[in-house]
């Protein structure tokens, strides 16, 4: 497997099935290949736009606990894809931090990032401190850089041909975490990492239809010293691997 195509991480309990509907954000009924139809958790609350196929195959996670309220969670959805065959999509927005980590430790981001000794999760910064970094990277002794590096984690699935595109809808969340991105600068690096949860895509730049604001925020960002690094991924039964990044490009061209 080349550098730029590497396991990141195994999947394990996928179960195949068929979208019956999705309601109430958070609940999606699928018919399983055995004609069971379940109730899965769809932790995507999003519109899902032009990943929300009903009538289309998808896969699910079986982990049933006591802890949780379903045993089934919604992890992948197979789409059209823009080189006219279907791609499998992650749809599990609790899912890219995970994997950001995991191609971070992999040592996939090393050109880019540098070496990293340490990873921590959800670290207070921002304004008055009331907002939570995805991931605050130290770098490794000796690096080019020392500064302590932001990373801000974004799901992308909304395509229109190779380009991803994110939002899909207004995210007044999304536009604060661009603003306090930059306000670490120049103290510290900021990263903003849009994980392009399909294998279909090779472009990225803001959703401007959706949100204008997300759009002039992160032309700003990247005026600002904002770092942009769009981590491809691939989906499968068994694993998702990491196809190396994506070109950035200012502006969509989504209608």
């Amino acid at each position: 497997m080349s550098p730029d195509h590497q396991r990141v991480l195994t999947l394990e309990n996928l179960h195949e099935g068929v979208l019956l509907k999705r309601y109430k954000r958070f609940l999606a009924d699928v018919e399983l290949s055995s004609g069971e139809v379940v109730t899965a958790h769809c932790a995507n609350t999003g519109p899902m736009t032009g990943v929300l196929q009903v009538g289309g195959r998808v896969r699910l996670r079986h982990a049933p606990s006591p802890t949780r309220k379903l045993a089934w969670t919604w992890e992948q959805a197979e789409v059209p894809g823009s080189g006219g065959t279907p791609v499998w999509v992650g749809i599990n927005t609790a899912l890219p931090n995970r994997l950001v980590r995991a191609t971070i430790e992999a040592g996939c981001l090393e050109p880019w990032l540098g070496p990293i000794a340490g990873i921590r999760a959800e670290v207070a910064y921002g304004l008055n401190r009331r907002s939570r970094i995805d991931l605050l990277l130290t770098p490794a002794e000796g690096a080019a850089d020392p500064r302590p590096i932001y990373v801000e984690v974004k799901n992308t699935t909304w395509s229109d041909g190779d380009l991803a595109l994110f939002p899909d809808t207004v995210t007044e969340r999304g536009q604060k975490h661009l603003e306090e991105l930059m306000g670490v600068l120049p103290e510290a690096r900021a990263v903003l990492v849009p994980c392009l949860s399909r294998a279909d895509v090779s472009r990225f730049a803001p959703g401007d239809s959706a949100d204008p604001r997300y759009g002039e925020l992160f032309r700003q960002a990247l005026d600002a010293g904002v770092e942009v690094l769009p981590c491809r991924y691939a989906f499968s039964a068994s694993g998702i691997d990491w196809l190396g990044l994506a070109a950035v490009q200012r502006r969509s061209e989504a209608p």
